[in-house]
């Protein structure tokens, strides 16, 4: 694996790949590069608008699809209009964002990064356990480290609200869901990854949504020893195609401590090992969707 790039993808000809997210930062880079590949590339953007004008940057085939994470019921009627799919990747998300709810009530890092995608993922598996090697990819962060499961109150209805401990939460889940779906469905692969510290729309977004000057001035600061958007694509672009990329692994940046560098073996702590806390997530994540996946 070592400094593997965007070369080293094999021809994607004849398959279908959904990215979430796609209109900016990583989802954006992983669509082109897919759809260049010759997939077709369904780009899941919350905004169609801005969706549409990202699909004018992407040379190959793809669509636009209206898909809302922090709304359940936008999750259905996206999930609704996918056909034939081969790889999911789960990268859209918001980070360390202000308090505040979706539209079924959840915490909103945990509903959107977490609760929206494994919504996602569950109604999609039907078509994903057609297709022949079929692949999941969740994208999650340098900041699962920092996280806890508080299955009591995952929706911080109870506790003192943290945008830092909601948003490390639910990068916990991330691997968390990613290694008991992989655990749970011997047709689909599953396999996580992180881009490192990238300059992407998402920090800037985090520091404008903070009145706190210290988060203001870190965003700005990040850039300064960030990596590009298509260096921090590399993993997840790893995870989704090569043919080396193994089922409940996690992937980043090879460099120091994870923060850029090439695709390689990601360091997970021991609550992202947790296989007691990845199958009562999977649990509460069924009861707080509603949806119970089709696997066998």
């Amino acid at each position: 694996m070592s400094r593997w790039t965007e070369a080293g993808i094999p021809d994607q000809t004849g398959r279908t790949v959904l990215v979430t997210g796609a209109n900016s930062g990583l989802g954006l880079r992983t669509a082109q590069v897919l759809a260049a590949g010759g997939a077709h590339v369904i780009m899941g953007c919350r905004s169609v608008q801005r969706g549409q004008e990202a699909r004018r940057a992407v040379s190959g085939s793809a669509e636009v699809l209206e898909l809302d994470l922090a709304d359940l019921g936008s999750v259905r009627a996206a999930a609704g209009k996918v056909g034939e799919l081969d790889v999911l990747v789960n990268n859209a998300g918001i980070m360390a964002v202000p308090h505040g709810r979706t539209a079924d009530g959840f915490e909103l890092q945990f509903g959107t990064n977490h609760l929206g995608h494994a919504a996602l993922t569950f109604l999609l598996l039907p078509a994903l356990r057609q297709r022949p090697g079929a692949r999941v990819v969740t994208v999650s962060s340098l900041m699962h480290q920092y996280g806890r499961m508080d299955f009591d109150d995952p929706n911080w209805e109870h506790r003192p609200y943290s945008s830092r401990g909601a948003y490390s939460q639910s990068k916990l889940a991330n691997i968390l869901f990613a290694r008991e779906l992989d655990r749970r469905s011997p047709d689909v692969t599953s396999i996580a990854a992180h881009p490192g510290i990238t300059a992407t729309e998402l920090t800037n977004n985090m520091a404008s949504a903070h009145n706190s000057p210290l988060i203001r001035v870190g965003g700005k600061i990040s850039h300064l020893f960030s990596q590009s958007a298509e260096m921090g694509a590399l993993p997840q672009l790893y995870a989704a195609t090569s043919p080396d990329a193994r089922g409940g692994q996690y992937y980043g940046p090879s460099g120091f401590n994870g923060l850029r560098g090439y695709p390689a073996v990601a360091r997970m702590t021991a609550a992202a090992r947790d296989d007691l806390a990845a199958n009562r997530l999977w649990e509460l994540t069924t009861k707080l969707t509603g949806i119970t996946p089709d696997l066998p």
